[in-house]
């Protein structure tokens, strides 16, 4: 290998290319790849003296990300489809039939906090997914999903309690 074997630049350069062709066997874009192989290099770069063969062992380190990544992705749409309830999707789908419901939602809509209320709106209204709502507001998906639970219960609690004319 060419250069430095200890600078983390060298073997960068070497490997970054062909790492993120072997991520993309995992994951469905680039940018994901990209991210599993920085992941992957971090934990290769922290241990590869304590490897035989420290090339194998970042590929190794890379599958292991790519893998890591899948589960955590199921894990994140079952919490997804867990989340979006059917009750919450008749309340919010399809146009609505009576001006007095729609005053009704905009009032309690009004009541929530301001960081559950943009969640709620980018998710149900906008259409995001937990990821996407995450980036656009710059909070982990975690803390996208709770905040929407906590709008919805909010809401279903308000316009239970709410008289409708």
């Amino acid at each position: 290998m060419a250069g430095d074997p200890d600078r983390w630049t060298d073997w960068f350069e070497q490997h970054a290319a062909a790492l993120i062709l072997f991520a993309r066997q995992w994951v469905p874009s680039r940018a994901d790849a990209e991210d599993i192989v920085q992941e992957a290099f971090i934990r290769f770069w922290r241990s590869r003296h304590r490897v035989a063969d420290p090339t194998a062992y970042l590929y190794a380190c890379v599958r292991h990300c790519a893998l890591d990544w899948q589960r955590s992705r199921k894990r994140q749409l079952r919490r997804e489809e867990a989340t979006a309830r059917p009750e919450a999707e008749t309340l919010f789908a399809g146009p609505l039939e009576h001006d007095e419901r729609r005053t009704s939602i905009e009032a309690a809509l009004r009541q929530l906090p301001e960081d559950q209320r943009q969640v709620l709106v980018l998710k149900i209204w906008g259409g995001l997914s937990f990821p996407q709502v995450a980036a656009a507001l710059r909070i982990s998906a975690n803390t996208a999903a709770s905040r929407y639970r906590y709008a919805l219960a909010k809401l279903r609690k308000q316009l239970a309690e709410a008289p409708i004319p």
